[in-house]
């Protein structure tokens, strides 16, 4: 009796514990499964952004819309280029190069035996093509702006701005972690609430500032008014309060300076946290706009997008070089973010930023 009610026991027990797995397989799947959908809407516009840029005007413009850049095959017969089609001739299937057509009527011809020509409805044949990514759209939308200077104006800005940002929140954030002094915490709770100000209200001040003092149409504009972070105080602020303050109290024994252990000591281990700032730093003023539109007046200061917003009146609906020339411009983020991606991993986790 005793035995029938172990083994009925062991076996509930089992029966919870498969279950228990079940529902912890589906669970994750469930959890893969929305993974992959939403990494799919993520990537769909960038995966559609790259195969436009690659094909002809044609194929840019097709309905339904395409997705692999394709062109139709050509062949020389007699000492022209001929397009080639793919047709059913006295029950064989037969490439065939089209000569001329008239009220959907094709004449058409063997390009192995020119003298061989066949009349076919045009509905009854099919292009042939092949794949072929046209990477001269790359080429012809670089010259069509001036590229390599909003390029080089995006470049600068984006390091200058990015290294500046760094600086000054490493000394900021240092003070709010490692510091005394009074009104501390007030202070690092008015610079927060500072963040929740939408950018787009300090534009019109923001302006009329740079105006009275002359800097409209400079570079200063642009540069001066985005080198302090707060957001770069916050995050390296949680990461320096990571950093024991016992390390401190050894450095200052063997008379260690305050920025003697900045720069030896928390700078170095505080390496994840730096990368993640300034990458997000030069993502925000890569892809800065707004204040670069109003801001500048010549397109020597211009950058990248604002580059694109004049390209695009420029190209009209030559969507291929639309993409061609958008792929140019988010191709040195995303080489920036491949080479950095481990340091900014480990910056985002050991700071707990969300």
């Amino acid at each position: 009796m005793l035995g029938a009610k172990g083994d009925n026991r062991r076996f509930k027990l089992g029966v919870r514990r498969r279950f228990y797995l079940y529902y912890r397989w589906a669970w994750r799947a469930f959890m893969y499964a929305i993974i992959a959908f939403s990494l799919g809407i993520m990537l769909l516009p960038f995966a559609w952004m790259l195969s436009t840029s690659g094909k002809s005007l044609g194929e840019a413009m097709r309905i339904p819309p395409v997705w692999i850049p394709r062109e139709q095959v050509k062949v020389e017969v007699a000492g022209e280029e001929l397009p080639l089609y793919r047709g059913e001739v006295d029950g064989e299937i037969r490439e065939l190069a089209l000569v001329e057509r008239a009220r959907g009527q094709g004449v058409f011809v063997d390009p192995t035996h020119p003298e061989q020509r066949y009349q076919l409805p045009l509905d009854a044949v099919r292009p042939v093509r092949r794949i072929r990514f046209r990477w001269e759209n790359f080429v012809v939308a670089w010259n069509m702006a001036p590229f390599d200077r909003y390029f080089l104006n995006s470049f600068f800005l984006a390091v200058t701005t990015a290294l500046g940002g760094v600086i000054t929140s490493v000394f900021a954030a240092y003070a709010f972690a490692k510091m005394n002094f009074w009104g501390k915490n007030w202070l690092f709770y008015l610079l927060i609430g500072t963040m929740m100000i939408p950018g787009q209200m300090l534009l019109v001040p923001n302006y009329i500032t740079i105006r009275q003092i002359g800097w409209y149409n400079t570079y200063q504009a642009l540069i001066v008014p985005w080198i302090a972070t707060v957001f770069g105080i916050f995050l390296l602020r949680q990461f320096f309060r990571t950093i024991p303050d016992e390390l401190w109290d050894s450095a200052r024994i063997d008379g260690c300076s305050r920025f003697r252990f900045l720069w030896q000591f928390v700078v170095p281990l505080s390496r994840p946290a730096l990368v993640t700032l300034f990458l997000f730093r030069f993502i925000g003023s890569w892809n800065a706009f707004l204040w670069v539109l109003i801001m500048t007046r010549d397109d020597a200061l211009r950058t990248v997008p604002v580059g694109l917003f004049t390209f695009s009146g420029e190209a009209g609906t030559d969507y291929h070089l639309l993409m061609a020339a958008a792929t140019m411009a988010i191709a040195p983020l995303v080489l920036l973010f491949l080479v950095a991606q481990r340091q900014f991993i480990q910056g985002v986790a050991r700071t707990g930023l969300k």
